[in-house]
């Protein structure tokens, strides 16, 4: 086929075919059936169809045998009939020549869609009306869209204007306001025919204005999207009220700014009741404050004044009695135990104050507990016993020990005088590592040392108060108020801490922190950081991996008794934590009885999910972590074989 052939042909017959199309009489008629998307269509003058397109019979849904001879009106609404509508337009057209609308209409099956509808006039030669054009077009979805669209922003007007305990408008990029809700006029003052078009600085204090804030705030939104600030803003009568304003930029579809939108909240209610709060506070503190030191003071006059009275009086017997050296003797004995209490005295409120002289000394707490429950055995009653819960694997702490030994008495003594019918004081210590500074305390190593009883506990309204000196629940001559007071000093003194919990009609739990001897204590995390974790299943080899770096130790993993074996003869390694089913040879318990044959100060923990593995693994005496496990529970494993290896290599030396 010769396609130039055929182009050239038709170009030459192109002529020819348009003349024909425009010579053709019914071309109008041609190119108005060719539209489908608007109804076109001839009334006469009373208003009857007389042509029909195929649009119209695609919108409206007749056929031109059934609607040609028919009046305009069967497209209208029944109430648009009813008032007239229909021959109301014709007669606009006719005088005015066109006649243009929106409404609903009525299709052959009796459905409705929203029409836009123009009549236009169709005049002969001399002018006179002989007919009419109708054009219509089905504009359902988008007058739809309208509806819902303004019904959205009716609600969300309505929305606004409810709001009455915020102010919220928008302004333009000048700033000015352009819409106004009941919120803003009930705060601000301003009727919305007052402000609209006026600038927002109006809001703003003379001296902020001069500080350009409210073009500071523009920028700021403009820049960051939001900007949120507090301060004082002006009313339309010029008082001031404590506002804290939230100012968003609002963007068009293109990314352009197009204006703002401005919250405003009245708190100067909450800002006064602030700081009420804060006067009642600072007012209780001061009392409390000045009650303490009037208690401190009673305390000390009371105690002081009994040993004045008593080296008084011994003095004036000795005179009197100079000659009789044994009464002498015992008068000057009186002396000197009032001076020694009075001592004792001066040291628990320098200990209070952390101000005592510490001799420090490298110690073993349960070497100290123990020396603490020996003389507590002559201190306490016949039905209050002593248990004694001491870690086998303690840091050694660098304290003064009388102080030390001291304190654990008057918290015991404490304890003692809390069970009247008698009960248990548990003597309680384990080491304690803080991950993370605290209120009162540094990261670090701390042996914990608790004194438990069961007594009856201390009143909630109190607690706030038992470090205090010389306060004390006690009856008169019971006892000074010191006791407590001693020890959260000396605690403090010597770099730690002292706590408690308290239950009343339970006991109480008071515990001593003291630093950990650094050298000593650097030295077991050491020796704790390099750990082998053997796991064939990879994502919980990670898991592990993870946590345990996380709380400080060098961490090597693999997923086989040979792998782990192979690794133990290249790198020192301290820990082992293997599963018990891993692929292989040799299972978990096998692979921890060949270390512990070839590599005995090792620590070995073993994981299990399983009943029977937990029964070899307790019978092979190893440390047992049940799966599944977390951070805690691996962690305590791990410290627990390591206490089981320092207790083993003790026997063995």
């Amino acid at each position: 086929m010769n396609i130039s052939k055929i182009s050239g042909s038709f170009m030459t017959d192109r002529p020819k075919r348009t003349d024909a199309l425009l010579m053709d009489p019914n071309r109008y008629r041609i190119l108005i059936d060719a539209v489908i998307d608007y109804a076109i269509y001839m009334l006469d003058t009373e208003g009857y169809v007389v042509s029909w397109n195929s649009g119209a019979e695609h919108i409206k849904g007749y056929v031109p045998d059934d609607v040609i001879g028919r009046h305009l009106s069967i497209f209208f609404t029944p109430e648009e009939r009813a008032a007239g509508v229909p021959d109301r337009m014709l007669r606009t057209a006719g005088t005015v020549g066109r006649c243009e609308g929106e409404g609903w209409r009525i299709k052959r099956d009796g459905s409705r869609f929203w029409a836009l509808s123009v009549i236009d006039a169709v005049r002969n030669d001399n002018g006179d009306v002989i007919g009419f054009a109708k054009v219509t077009r089905d504009i359902t979805q988008r007058y739809l869209t309208e509806q819902r669209l303004a019904e959205s922003e009716r609600r969300f007007r309505m929305m606004i204007e409810s709001v009455a305990d915020h102010a919220i408008y928008m302004m333009d990029i000048q700033g000015r306001v352009s819409t106004w809700n009941g919120g803003a006029e009930r705060i601000l003052g301003y009727a919305e025919d007052e402000i609209v078009g006026r600038n927002f600085a109006s809001f703003y204090s003379t001296e902020a204005a001069s500080l350009q804030e409210p073009t500071v705030a523009m920028e700021a939104a403009a820049r960051l999207g939001k900007f949120e600030s507090e301060g004082w803003r002006i009313r339309k009568d010029g008082s001031k009220f404590w506002a804290n304003t939230i100012l968003d930029a609002i963007y068009d579809e293109h990314n352009a700014l197009i204006g703002y939108v401005n919250i405003i909240r009245d708190i100067t209610e909450k800002i006064e009741a602030q700081r009420t709060l804060e006067l009642a506070r600072e007012e209780l503190f001061q009392a409390q404050k000045m009650e303490a030191l009037g208690q401190l003071t009673g305390g000390v006059a009371h105690d002081f004044n009994n040993l004045l009275t008593i080296i008084l009086t011994s003095a004036e017997l000795a005179q009197r009695h100079i000659v009789d050296h044994a009464r002498v003797e015992r008068v000057l004995g009186n002396i000197c135990k009032a001076v020694r209490h009075g001592e004792m005295l001066t040291k628990h409120l320098l200990a209070f104050s952390r101000k005592q002289s510490l001799r420090p000394e490298l110690l073993r707490i349960e070497v100290c507990l123990e020396s603490v429950a020996n003389n507590l055995l002559s201190s306490l009653r016949g039905n209050i016993r002593i248990v004694k819960e001491i870690a086998s694997d303690l840091w050694p702490v660098e304290v003064d020990p009388n102080q030390l030994q001291l304190a654990i008495l008057n918290i015991c003594l404490n304890a003692r005088d809390a069970m009247p019918n008698g009960g248990t004081i548990v003597l309680r210590a384990r080491n304690h590592r803080i991950q993370q500074k605290q209120k009162d305390l540094n990261a670090g190593n701390y042996v914990e040392v608790s004194i438990v009883d069961d007594g009856i506990g201390i009143p909630v309204e109190m607690r706030d108060r038992v470090f205090e000196p010389f306060f004390t629940t006690k009856e008169v001559g019971k006892g000074t108020g010191l006791g407590l007071s001693q020890a959260y000093g000396f605690a403090k003194q010597s770099g730690g801490s002292m706590n408690f919990s308290s239950v009343e009609g339970q006991g109480t739990i008071m515990s001593i922190l003291l630093p950990a001897a650094k050298n000593l204590a650097e030295e077991e995390v050491n020796q704790r950081q390099r750990v082998l974790v053997v796991e064939d299943n990879s994502t919980i080899a990670e898991l592990a991996v993870e946590m345990l770096t996380d709380a400080g130790y060098h961490v090597n993993s693999c997923g086989t008794a040979q792998d782990a074996l192979n690794l133990l003869k290249l790198e020192e390694i301290d820990i082992l934590v293997s599963d018990i089913v891993i692929p292989g040879s040799m299972n978990g318990l096998e692979l921890a009885e060949e270390v512990t044959r070839r590599w005995p100060n090792l620590s070995i923990v073993l994981a299990t999910g399983y009943a029977a593995s937990m029964t070899m693994a307790k019978a092979a005496n190893f440390c047992l972590l049940m799966k599944p496990y977390d951070s805690e529970g691996l962690i305590a494993a791990i410290e627990q074989s390591l206490a089981v290896r320092r207790r083993d290599r003790q026997v063995r030396l």
